[in-house]
Formats: C-alpha cells, sequence, structure tokens
C-alpha cells in the first residue's frame, strides 16, 4: 500500500499498528459474521423442520451437498484472488492487484453461471443421484432451483467480493456484509415459508429467502466496491483484463485447494453421518447435533484465521517476515485459547446444549456422552485448518492442499472406519481427536520444513 490509492489507517494496519491491535480489527468482524452465518445455517434448517415433514427436511439437506459446491467456487476465487491481491499489494505492484482482482469477478461469476445452468439441465438425474426418491425429488427441485440455479452467480459474487475486501483491509465492511445477509434470511425465512406461500411450498419459501438474502448481499458489496474504487485496488470490472500467466497460477495454486478443503470437510462430515447411521437413528440424531453444536469454536477459529490470512500475506510479500510471524503466533495463540475455553463449558454444560435442539431422553443423553468426548479435538482442529491459512497465505497452495489430503483422506476418513469397525460408536467420536492429533504434529513438521524458503 504505497501510493494514495490506499488510505494511511488501512496502510497502518497491516505495516505498523501493534500486531494484537491490528489482528483484532481483522478479525472480530469476521468472528462476528461467521457466528451470525453459524445461526442462520442452524435457524435455516429448524424452520425447515418446523413443518414436521420429513421429506422437506430431506431434501433441503441433499441440495445443501450441491450449494456446498457453490461455495467452494467462491472459496476459488475470493481466497485464490484475494491472497494474490494483498501480496501484490504487499510487493508494491497494484497494477497487477487491480486487475487480478478485476478478472477474479469475471471468472468467478463465469463459474457460477456454468455450475447454475448444469444443475439446471440435469436437476432430476443429479438429485437422484445423490439419494432423492419419488417422495423428496419435487422439494429438492424447489430448493435447487432457486438457491443454486437463480441464486447461484448473487452467491459466488457476494462471498467472493467479502473475501477481497477483508484482503485489502476492510474486515468490518465485509463482515457487515455477509452478517446483514445471515440476519435477513433469518427474517425471511419464516415470512415466506409461513406467510406468504400457501401450506406445501416451505421449502420453496426457505429456498427464496436464501436466494433474496443473497442477492441484497450482492447489492451491498457493489456499493461497496463503488465507494471505495478511488482509494483502493477494488472495482467492478468493465472488461477483461489481461494478468500475467504467473499470476493466473498463483490464483489458482491458492484457490484449488481452498476450493477442494471445503468439499474434503463435507466428505468427512458425510462418512461420520453415513457411518452412525448404521448404528441406529438416535446415534445419528445425536452425532449430527454435535456436528452443529462444535460449530461455535471452529466458526471463532475459522475467523480468527480468516483475519490473520492477509495480515501474513502482507507481510510476507513486503519481506517483513519478523511482523509475519508475530501474526501467525499471536492467532495461533488467540485461537487456541478460545479452543480451550470452549472445551472446558462444553464439559460442563453439554446437556444444556444439546437439549436446546432436542427434548427426546436418549439423544440427548447419547449427544451430552458424545459432545463430551469429541470437544477434546477442538484445539487440534484450529490448529490444523489455522496451518492451512498460513500456507494459503505465503502463496504455498501446494504445500495446503497436501495439508488437507493428509488430514481428510489420509486420516480422518480412514481411520473413521477403523475406529467405528474396532469401537463402534464410540470409536467415530472420538476419531477426530486421533485424527487432529496426528495431523498437527504432521502438519509441524511440514512448516518447519517449508518455513526457511518462505523466509528466504
Amino acid at each position: 500500500m504505497k501510493n494514495s490509492k490506499n488510505n494511511s489507517n488501512t496502510k497502518e494496519i497491516f505495516e505498523t499498528m501493534p500486531i494484537m491491535s491490528a489482528l483484532a480489527i481483522m478479525a472480530v468482524p469476521t468472528i462476528i459474521s461467521q457466528l451470525i452465518t453459524l445461526i442462520y445455517n442452524i435457524a435455516d434448517t429448524w424452520f425447515i423442520g418446523q413443518t414436521n415433514n420429513p421429506y422437506m427436511v430431506a431434501a433441503s439437506s441433499l441440495v445443501l451437498t450441491i450449494f456446498l459446491m457453490i461455495t467452494a467456487i467462491a472459496n476459488l476465487f475470493g481466497v485464490g484472488g484475494g491472497s494474490l491481491v494483498v501480496r501484490l499489494i504487499g510487493s508494491g505492484d497494484e497494477a497487477e492487484a487491480k486487475k487480478v482482482a478485476s478478472i477474479s469477478l469475471v471468472l468467478a461469476t463465469a463459474t457460477a453461471l456454468v455450475f447454475s445452468l448444469l444443475c439446471l439441465i440435469f436437476m432430476e438425474p443429479l438429485l437422484r443421484f445423490l439419494g432423492a426418491s419419488n417422495n423428496t425429488i419435487g422439494y429438492a427441485k424447489q430448493y435447487l432451483l432457486f438457491v443454486v440455479v437463480i441464486g447461484g452467480i448473487p452467491t459466488v459474487l457476494s462471498n467472493t467480493m467479502s473475501s477481497m475486501v477483508r484482503n485489502i483491509g476492510y474486515s468490518r465492511e465485509a463482515g457487515f456484509g455477509l452478517g446483514m445477509g445471515g440476519i435477513l434470511n433469518v427474517i425471511l425465512d419464516p415470512i415466506f415459508m409461513f406467510v406468504l406461500l400457501p401450506d406445501g411450498y416451505q421449502v420453496m419459501g426457505a429456498a427464496i429467502a436464501t436466494m433474496l438474502s443473497n442477492c441484497i448481499t450482492l447489492i451491498y458489496f457493489i456499493t461497496v466496491y463503488l465507494r471505495l474504487r478511488d482509494k483502493t485496488v477494488l472495482s467492478i470490472p468493465h472488461r477483461l483484463d489481461k494478468i500475467r500467466l504467473e499470476s493466473l497460477k498463483s490464483l489458482f495454486s491458492v484457490g484449488v485447494p481452498a476450493a477442494m478443503s471445503l468439499l474434503l470437510f463435507d466428505l468427512t462430515n458425510i462418512v461420520i453421518n453415513r457411518l452412525a447411521a448404521g448404528h441406529g437413528d438416535i446415534e445419528l440424531a445425536s452425532i449430527g447435533i454435535v456436528l452443529k453444536v462444535e460449530r461455535l469454536p471452529l466458526n471463532i477459529g475459522i475467523g480468527i484465521c480468516l483475519g490473520m490470512t492477509p495480515l501474513v500475506a502482507y507481510n510476507y510479500a513486503s519481506k517483513n517476515y519478523e511482523r509475519m510471524t508475530d501474526f501467525f503466533k499471536t492467532a495461533r495463540l488467540v485461537g487456541l485459547i478460545v479452543s480451550v475455553v470452549c472445551v472446558v463449558l462444553y464439559r460442563i454444560f453439554s446437556a444444556p446444549l444439546i437439549s436446546a435442539f432436542i427434548s427426546d431422553a436418549d439423544t440427548v443423553r447419547f449427544g451430552t456422552q458424545f459432545l463430551q468426548s469429541r470437544c477434546f479435538a477442538t484445539p487440534f482442529m484450529f490448529l490444523s485448518f489455522h496451518m492451512v491459512h498460513f500456507m494459503q497465505a505465503v502463496d504455498r497452495g501446494k504445500v495446503s492442499f497436501e495439508l488437507a489430503i493428509i488430514r481428510h483422506l489420509c486420516l480422518n476418513i480412514p481411520i473413521l472406519f477403523v475406529m467405528n469397525y474396532l469401537f463402534g460408536m464410540t470409536g467415530i467420536v472420538w476419531t477426530q481427536l486421533l485424527a487432529d492429533f496426528i495431523n498437527v504434529i504432521i502438519s509441524y513438521i511440514i512448516y518447519n520444513r517449508n518455513i526457511s524458503k518462505i523466509t528466504a
């Protein structure tokens, strides 16, 4: 941030502000938006559940897998493009940064459009492949049409633009946009589901609410771009700018692993649910609630990492390795403190937390046991994705992808099958701790092998 395009306050955050203060300015709005998004995700499921129609609930769950692919596209260009933009700014190449920011939006729009059209053309076979039955296919089509086919581009662009805005130092604006979208969704859900649309169209109502909230969020980010265009590298693209080949490679080398990490995380949860289903419906319901409850510290941790990433990337590019390392270590310390506090709270308040989702005695009993055991994995889960975000920030996309592969495909999923075979449901619950404990050791071995090259 070397010229008049970037205001002095933003420059101070990256270059001179005390480490904890800069991290707080970048991370706190992101954490708040992450928590609002978590509430929205839980509320969306809760509202559909109020119909007491299992086919509606199943249909929305089926489409969630496809919706996560939309989020992965946003990660591809938001994380890949956003981290590259801040590295280019840090190295003083703002002309290329402006082009990368522009082409990231163009590519995100084009990719989302192609994906949405493919979902429209192959809607029925795709839903059948994912497990839709005659009872759920109609509801699933309603949800897919509005959330992915119509709402795909607004969802991808709003998330991509949020990443860009946050990465250049405007974390508050980015967090407000995503938080606003989540709150709007919660407000619009019951209006469309239970007031405006007739009975039987609740899934369509939830889908329309999600689509509209994402459209409004996109409008908000367009106004942010217009406001920032004269003092940052961000602008609404009017043409396809040509960027350097190494920039394009760097965008995808970080973006593709970021997208794949999300998909692999989803795959792991699918395996957990499939294995748990073999032990009974109550066990499946219990672990499903636990997976939602444990998102609290994880979303806070993700917010810390997202706040850390541009700070690390900027100082890496400007070769201020001491400040870069300080941001890395401070974010790690804060995340670990949050994780340990949550472990203590989960051990004490696990029963009331599970009871907030369901009143069935057996489900509460199993869920309490599962949460009290699985919560010990929280600090190691944070350390795992903290390392992935660091590698993305310092342009080590290949390493971050290797870490994701090791964590999910080499450790988590295989250990799940082994532990399930040996210890049943108890093994499934304890797998996360075992897998991430091993993963953290491997991650730091890889870190120690790469840090000398990173700071060379």
